[in-house]
């Protein structure tokens, strides 16, 4: 199996620190609002290539982190006039069910930010003694990247194109003259009124964003670990800080292999809210079931751009209802297939199976293929439709359902149709019921009501009009 490092712009073949077991951290999103989709390409890629990794027989510890003390998540509660907690946890929640809907294998951790401040007290303090970091007059620490002469190994950047890009830029930013290096980054930084804050040596303040990472990739997976990954965008400053006071503060490497997922486009324009492009998952759900969001996803290899349109998540809708109608097709034929031994031809047919499985194996073992592993599973689709009957033997019918089951389980494709309501079939649907209310056709309007509810939906009618919720 091979990886392409970030660190060393090779494809490596991967060997595990410890024997059949992968440690992999994966960075997290920022909880102060819904997540977009541009958090959920990392979260459906890396959920893939941890699956793989099951499939081949691995243990496989994953941590990926939420961030729940930031600039953005103050904003917002200060906004709403709440503390910074009911925003983290609220979003948090609402992160978990885009996972779910995405079909995201839950981590083996998902730790908090703000229950890591003791390690990360810990850290900052280790790289102050070891001369890595210092503290300025307000109390801010800050890491001195001349004292990493690696720094910049993973960007790829030199310390004189980094000091050329910093100068202009940070010069002008309050705290910048505190610094002995425009380089230098904060690893600890006061508490501003209106602010959380934690006790420290230094200050009451709150951490830096970049050694949250560091403390928990190390209490949670060990100094040195197989697998960091992320979206590119992490690339610098982030996972560049990460190694610089990991290594500083450790003495040892910090991950193996780097892996990064490249951008995601909306119609070809990178997605920002200033351009009205912006797209949650949430908002996805409202038309689409996730399962055709994540097959989307995984339509591209991970490091390739992909450019997310209409025309695009359409045709991945009819791509899944091809597998789900095959696999649908399947369970019909095991009802009517004979229960017999096989034929010559059905035996034959099995070891043209292992092929598909063989050619899905060699896309993911080929730094997680993903666009040549689905390419496969359509094949098996193709195979299956024109193999597959009532009149197979059941062995036969079982073996090919159960391959077809076992590579879609691996890329996180469910193949049995879910019948869970969209939001918007939900809206139409009361909307249809008001009118008939309006009309006094209260049969219908009642039998629009016991419709929802026998799918699952609560309709309350309140004064500021009709709610609804999933039982």
């Amino acid at each position: 199996m091979k990886i392409f490092n970030t660190l060393t712009r090779t494809k490596e073949e991967f060997k595990p620190i410890h024997e059949g077991e992968v440690r992999m951290y994966v960075c997290g999103p920022t909880v102060y609002n819904f997540i977009h989709i541009g958090n959920a390409r990392p979260m459906i890629v890396f959920d893939t290539v941890r699956r793989y990794f099951e499939y081949k027989g691995y243990k496989v510890n994953y941590v990926s982190n939420f961030t729940d003390v930031d600039d953005k998540i103050i904003k917002a509660a200060n906004e709403e006039g709440v503390d910074t907690d009911t925003i983290s946890k609220r979003y948090i929640a609402e992160c978990r069910k885009d996972m779910e809907g995405m079909n995201i294998e839950p981590a083996t951790r998902n730790p908090l930010a703000t229950e890591e401040i003791s390690g990360m007290i810990e850290m900052i303090q280790s790289l102050i003694d070891g001369g890595h970091a210092y503290v300025a007059k307000d109390g801010t620490v800050y890491f001195r990247v001349k004292s990493d002469p690696e720094y910049g190994k993973l960007s790829h950047k030199n310390m004189d194109d980094l000091e050329s890009a910093f100068t202009e830029r940070t010069l002008k930013v309050s705290g910048e003259d505190q610094k002995e290096d425009p380089n230098d980054f904060v690893l600890w930084k006061p508490m501003k009124p209106g602010e959380p804050y934690w006790d420290s040596p230094w200050c009451k303040g709150r951490p830096g964003w970049h050694i949250e990472c560091s403390v928990m990739a190390k209490r949670y997976l060990g100094a040195t670990i197989d697998i960091h990954a992320g979206g590119e965008d992490l690339i610098f400053p982030h996972h560049e800080n990460e190694i610089a006071q990991s290594e500083s503060a450790n003495g040892v490497p910090f991950a193996h292999y780097w892996m990064h997922n490249a951008f995601l486009n909306i119609n070809g324009v990178k997605m920002s809210k200033s351009l009205g492009n912006f797209r949650t998952v949430r908002q996805i759900s409202e038309k689409y079931d996730l399962q055709v969001l994540r097959l989307f996803m995984l339509s591209a290899q991970y490091r390739s751009p992909l450019n997310f349109t209409p025309e695009l998540m359409e045709a991945a809708k009819t791509s899944l209802l091809r597998i789900r109608t095959a696999a649908e097709a399947q369970e019909e034929a095991l009802k009517k297939a004979e229960d017999r031994p096989l034929t010559e031809e059905e035996q034959k047919n099995l070891e043209q199976l292992k092929g598909y499985v063989a050619k899905f194996e060699a896309a993911m073992d080929d730094d997680f293929n993903t666009a040549d592993a689905v390419s496969a599973v359509f094949e098996l689709v193709r195979f299956s439709n024109s193999t597959v009957s009532g009149s197979s033997a059941k062995a036969y019918v079982r073996q090919v359902k159960d391959t077809m089951d076992k590579l879609c389980g691996v890329l996180g494709i469910i193949t049995e149709v879910k019948e869970e309501m969209l939001d918007a079939d939900i809206e139409k649907m009361i909307a249809d019921r008001q009118a008939a209310r309006k009309a006094k056709n209260y049969a219908l309007a009642d039998q629009i009501r016991n419709d929802l509810q026998a799918k699952g939906i609560i309709l309350e009618d309140t004064k500021d009009g009709v709610k609804w919720r999933r039982a």
